[in-house]
């Protein structure tokens, strides 16, 4: 599954270029607040397996107005790292892998 370039963002990490976008407009559930933000990141040239990392946070778009904190370049950083050392290989083709860290998200009420 490759991402879409429109709105994607370039990092480089440990001497890798990826690419990682948010999704613009929040899912039903992430729009309501039920559910967490959620990002893709994958290598910029070769695009092979991608990581789907699920954060603590809610989408900034929520329809709620529940306050979201900003996926920032070093978060993107240290969940490819985090992902690198759970076995994620993504110059090879395959399904993507989810790494979740939103232990601390609470859905609204």
């Amino acid at each position: 599954m490759a991402l879409v370039k429109k709105g994607s963002r370039s990092i480089t990490v440990d001497g890798a270029a990826y690419r990682w976008r948010v999704r613009g407009r929040p899912t039903y559930d992430q729009g309501l607040g039920w559910s967490p933000l959620a990002y893709a990141v994958e290598l910029a040239d070769a695009p092979g397996t991608t990581l789907v990392v699920i954060t603590d946070q809610p989408h900034p778009s929520n329809w709620r107005g529940i306050q979201a904190r900003p996926v920032l370049p070093a978060h993107v950083a240290e969940a490819i790292r985090a992902a690198r050392l759970k076995g994620w290989t993504p110059e090879q083709p395959g399904s993507p892998l989810l790494l979740d860290q939103s232990q601390e998200f609470t859905p609204a009420s």
